[in-house]
């Protein structure tokens, strides 16, 4: 956990900081986390332009449909507010250097944003690309472990990669820098040397013994 109070960060950026985060209200105990949509629809559902940007994001990421593509673009657009909100605010404003702060840490360790990059203007240029370029099934992809992107994300789906200790099957899972190295099959996966294998191994061995 970081040191700072949550009471001074906006609730976009708390939510996009926290994913996790569960707020439980103090007197009645119940839990309040957020249950907002995910996605939002585009203004203009048959714009041709961005059909077509959106058709050749699906192909080159491998991703499922336009709703992942939306989910992200949901995110970027929280992102940009949370920033062109800030810099409105005088350059010395607490405010403005505590969350300015914290959102350009959480981009840099997910390395959405540079090392380098240290002004919130960076975060106004943001593309879908940066953030689709750090989902698991592109880095999956990327370092070798997938043949292809969509081989990438049927291993992600059946339970073969692990993050560190950590089996994941989200292939929109948003690796950080840190963990980029820890990525490899999970102990359990059937793919790993020794392991029985899969369903589908096992079964070809079993009649086979039966044909003996």
């Amino acid at each position: 956990h970081h040191s700072y109070s949550l009471q001074f960060l906006t609730p976009p950026l708390l939510f996009f900081l926290y994913p996790s985060h569960h707020i439980f209200s103090s007197t009645m105990g119940r839990n309040l986390r957020n249950s907002a949509k995910v996605y939002k629809t585009p203004r203009r559902p048959y714009e041709k332009e961005r059909m077509d940007r959106e058709l050749r994001l699906i192909g080159q990421y491998g991703l499922k449909n336009k709703k992942e593509i939306w989910r992200v673009n949901l995110t970027l657009a929280k992102v940009r507010k949370t920033a062109r909100t800030l810099l409105t605010l005088p350059q010395d404003d607490p405010k403005r250097i505590l969350e300015g702060s914290a959102l350009l840490r959480r981009l840099k360790s997910l390395g959405v944003l540079d090392e380098e990059q240290n002004k919130l203007d960076y975060v106004l240029s943001l593309k879908v690309e940066d953030f689709l370029e750090r989902r698991l099934q592109t880095i999956l992809f990327k370092v070798g472990i997938a043949s292809s992107i969509h081989e990438s994300r049927v291993l992600i789906f059946q339970r073969h990669i692990a993050v560190g200790a950590q089996t994941v099957n989200v292939p929109s899972f948003l690796v950080r820098v840190e963990s980029e190295k820890q990525i490899g099959l999970s102990v359990s996966s059937s793919l790993q040397e020794g392991n029985k294998g899969g369903r589908v191994k096992r079964k070809k061995a079993r009649s086979g013994n039966n044909d003996e």
